[in-house]
Order: C-alpha cells, then structure tokens, then sequence
C-alpha cells in the first residue's frame, strides 16, 4: 500500500478535477443551452463520489507520508475549488510528498 498511495492520490485527483469538468459542462446545457438536466443527473453523482475518495486518499496519504497539519488542510481545502486538486498534486509532488520512501519499507530491505 505504501507504494500504491501516491499514485492512487494523484489518480483520484486528476479524477475529481475531470468531474468538475464534467459536473460543470452539465451545468452549462442545463441552464445555457438545452435546460435540461441530465448531464447535472450524470456527473453529479460521480463527482460527488470522486470528492469523498479525494478526501479518503488524501488523509490516509498524508498519515503515511507525515505532512504538517497545514499541508493535510490545504490538500483538503483543495477538494472544493474546481480543478484545484491538480494545483495541489503538482504542488505536493514538486515537495517530494508524494515521494515514496523505501524507509521502513519490508522490500527495500537487503
């Protein structure tokens, strides 16, 4: 788990900030174009899914990976603006909090 973590945040947020995408464009027909709601009925749900699993991932993330109290708020914080999520990934990552580390780890081990 300690080497599928990382990636598993970076894959759940890129998925949340697509379904904003999504959840945004549904919008748009919704009260633009068609008035209808069916795209809100679709990504809706979805991205509401994929906000709970960002929120998981990043707590049990930043559990193993030991980030500051400010850090795990940001990340958090992060699940709300649309497509933020991506900022924060680059920004963690660029960090080295999504590094991971072979410390402790039963498969680095000689």
């Amino acid at each position: 788990m300690r080497r599928v973590l990382p990636s598993l945040f970076a894959a759940v947020a890129i998925a949340e900030a697509v379904s904003w995408a999504a959840l945004l464009t549904g919008m748009f027909f919704k009260y633009v174009v068609v008035h209808n709601e069916i795209g809100v009925r679709i990504a809706g749900p979805i991205h509401g899914a994929l906000f709970m699993a960002y929120l998981g991932v990043a707590v049990l993330q930043a559990r193993q990976a030991a980030w500051r109290w400010w850090v795990t708020l940001i990340a958090l914080g992060c699940a709300v603006p649309p497509f933020a999520t991506l900022v924060f990934e680059r920004w963690a990552r660029s960090r080295g909090l999504l590094a991971v580390s072979g410390a402790g780890d039963p498969a680095t081990q000689p």
